[in-house]
């Protein structure tokens, strides 16, 4: 017999009384919560004690155990459909361009004589700038996308270093561009005309298409890198720095992570976005048109092409006697 605050306890048949009293007292801690009332273990999301970032207080905690709306959302996207989307669209756009080029070819027009003059050497200089941040920032943004698959590491890393790079060079031409680009860049009633007949590439011919210095597909892309382009910059810094304080989002009821997890929810549907335009501004470049990439080395573009694809602005020009 075991005596044990002034209470005899019986030794239970093959098991020790020390072990039996270990497992009773190991129960008892294990539940204690239910002794002394349920505590939680970390604050309420929407009780904030601290002035600084929540995401290293203790709500960071609660924000990843109980994920609200927003991060329901983006755990279901970035789990089932960005990569899908992304791979999809991407070669979707690849395979109609490859049919579009077997099936009915560049267009071809005459590069004899001095051409057109439309673009200076700063225009030049500033797209090329552009060019180059785009040509940084998509495969990258691929890379990332697709990181798991590439065995994350230094490679995805290094990814990130040089999507930053390519940022802040768009974000060098960006003003130059804009400015330089914004009033030729609106549409106009040729728009409407360029859309119904798809800029005349679904025909062999050389057939007239209406279209100023610019035609709608063109500015399709401008509007869509520019406005787009804020967007993505603004998404992209909330999930590069991550760190921050916006006293603003206590008004919507919204949790800092919460705020990331929308900015990249918004950053990869614009970048599917802005990567199936960049993929069709390039076939359109290189392919669509032979010697249309000269205008952007050397400043002209051939009277021929400008006569067919450009016919509003070739009008303008002949008015102005320039041609």
């Amino acid at each position: 017999m075991y005596h044990m605050a002034g209470v005899q306890l019986t030794k239970v048949k093959g098991l020790p009384m020390k072990k039996l009293f270990i497992f009773l007292l190991g129960a008892v801690l294990l539940n204690a919560r239910e002794f002394i009332g349920k505590v939680p273990l970390v604050e309420h999301a929407k009780e904030v004690h601290f002035t600084g970032s929540r995401l290293i207080s203790p709500e960071l905690l609660h924000n990843i155990l109980h994920y609200q709306t927003w991060g329901e959302l983006f755990v279901y996207l970035q789990v089932h459909w960005f990569r899908a989307l992304f791979f999809g669209i991407t070669v979707g756009v690849l395979v109609v361009f490859l049919l579009h080029y077997l099936i009915i070819g560049p267009k071809k027009f005459s590069h004899s004589g001095k051409g057109v003059f439309v673009y200076s050497v700063f225009k030049r200089v500033v797209h090329w700038t552009a060019a180059l941040a785009f040509v940084l920032v998509i495969p990258t943004g691929f890379m990332m996308i697709f990181g798991k698959e590439l065995g994350g590491g230094d490679l995805v890393l290094t990814a990130r270093y040089i999507h930053s790079i390519g940022t802040v060079l768009f974000i060098v031409s960006f003003i130059p561009m804009f400015l330089m680009w914004f009033i030729p860049m609106l549409p106009t009633l040729d728009d409407i005309k360029w859309f119904l007949m798809l800029g005349g590439y679904l025909t062999k011919k050389k057939v007239v298409v209406p279209a100023g210095q610019f035609n709608a597909g063109q500015k399709m892309w401008f509007w869509v890198a520019m406005l787009g382009g804020i967007v993505m910059i603004g998404t992209g810094a909330m999930m590069y720095f991550q760190d921050f304080h916006l006293a603003i989002l206590d008004r919507f009821g919204l949790d800092q992570i919460d705020l990331i997890r929308i900015a990249a929810i918004t950053h990869n549907f614009l970048g599917m976005a802005v990567a199936a335009l960049f993929i069709t501004h390039l076939y359109m470049s290189l392919f669509a048109i032979k010697g249309s990439l000269d205008s952007m080395i050397s400043g002209n573009k051939s009277e021929d092409e400008v006569k067919y694809m450009h016919s509003s602005f070739y009008k303008k020009l002949k008015k102005e006697g320039k041609i």
